[in-house]
């Protein structure tokens, strides 16, 4: 009961500031069915990108600051917009580049490829000149674009923004429940301060729904 108590108290205490700011509907919606998370007992962040989209590489110096200031029980998973057949190509770099544990190095010259010097990588053979320019054999990258596991992957991301109702890039999820973008939210430092709201909301609702269990 005791614990139960301070969490309610908790709740009380910190979120009517904090949804004066920002409302459904307003600054964010709500993603109705929510959709699953893959992160466990983590708060899940997914940010909806495009290689190809220069809001996102702007954003992304932003998103790998905030991530640095996140604490333990938050977690941000980028995962790539798909919503055309001509951009499954750089969905699959992504993919790729994480199933060859690259991603650290080759996702910043993806973006660079196509933002710094003007590249298209439109398909398989310019994005693997990337990958080989950065380390990566030419064979593991050929059978990592083409293998099952990264196509697979591809048709979870596409589904993945379907279901988030997602309409442009960089956009925003919290916990598969709320979607945000930086039109609603005021622009892109506008949109992590949203997140940072959603993610508090999340953690006092998980923590009244954990006291509430014992």
């Amino acid at each position: 009961m005791q614990k139960l108590l301070a969490a309610l108290a908790f709740a009380l205490f910190s979120l009517p500031t904090l949804a004066q700011e920002f409302r459904e509907g307003v600054h964010y919606d709500v993603i109705s069915p929510a959709l699953s998370t893959r992160s466990g007992d983590k708060i899940e962040v997914v940010e909806f990108f495009a290689y190809s989209c220069g809001h996102c590489y702007n954003f992304e110096p932003v998103l790998q600051s905030w991530k640095k200031k996140q604490p333990d029980d938050v977690i941000l998973l980028p995962s790539p917009a798909v919503w055309a057949a001509q951009m499954e190509p750089h969905a699959k770099a992504f993919y790729t580049a994480q199933a060859l544990d690259v991603l650290d190095t080759v996702h910043e010259a993806l973006f660079a490829a196509l933002h710094v010097d003007r590249k298209r990588l439109s398909n398989e053979d310019e994005i693997r000149k990337v990958f080989v320019e950065n380390g990566v054999d030419a064979e593991a990258f050929n059978k990592a674009f083409r293998s099952f596991g990264v196509g697979s992957q591809v048709r979870q991301a596409s589904a993945r923004a379907k279901g988030a109702r997602i309409s442009g890039t960089p956009e925003m999820m919290v916990a598969g429940k709320y979607r945000i973008s930086s039109r609603k939210a005021g622009g892109q430092a506008g949109m992590l301060e949203v997140v940072d709201f959603l993610v508090d909301l999340e953690r006092s609702s998980a923590a009244v729904a954990s006291a509430s269990a014992q």
